[in-house]
């Protein structure tokens, strides 16, 4: 995936590097869920391989499938902006494998080097607006009137 959004296009090499020696290996089995909306966002992952839907509650209906995440793509971003609460929800669609970041210390580097503070929330402010307009194409896909599109 080439998606300006991953870790591997939005930051440096150096960064990265920096991000890796503190990231954990993790699996999911398909169907577990990575974090529920409004739950505490105390970590984020860096899918390795299989597929994280991200979902958003919808009062009355089933939670609706924003956008669906693959290798290198970063899930959770709610972790970096206070209150530190997830915005969405996260379910592994298959099996997956991540790398895992723990958001306490992430955020303490970033205050120990600001030029790495600065591409880290470049990065996740670009992942943001990306899932913001996902979000939004996403759910006048599925509630808008018909024929209401540009």
């Amino acid at each position: 995936m080439t998606s300006v959004t991953t870790m591997t296009a939005a930051l440096p090499v150096e960064y990265r590097e920096r991000l890796m020696r503190i990231a954990r290996e993790v699996s999911f089995e398909e169907g577990a869920r990575l974090f529920e909306e409004g739950r505490r966002a105390d970590r984020f992952w860096i899918v390795r391989t299989g597929t994280v839907a991200l979902d958003l509650h919808v009062p009355g209906r089933r939670a609706a499938v924003i956008e669906s995440l693959g290798h290198g793509e970063l899930v959770g971003w709610s972790w970096h902006f206070t209150p530190h609460v997830w915005q969405l929800g996260a379910e592994a669609a298959s099996p997956v494998r991540a790398y895992e970041f723990d958001a306490v210390t992430v955020r303490a580097m970033c205050d120990e080097d600001p030029e790495f503070g600065r591409a880290v929330a470049v990065w996740v402010g670009r992942v943001l607006a990306h899932r913001l307009n996902a979000a939004r194409t996403r759910l006048l896909d599925l509630y808008a009137p018909y024929g209401s599109g540009g």
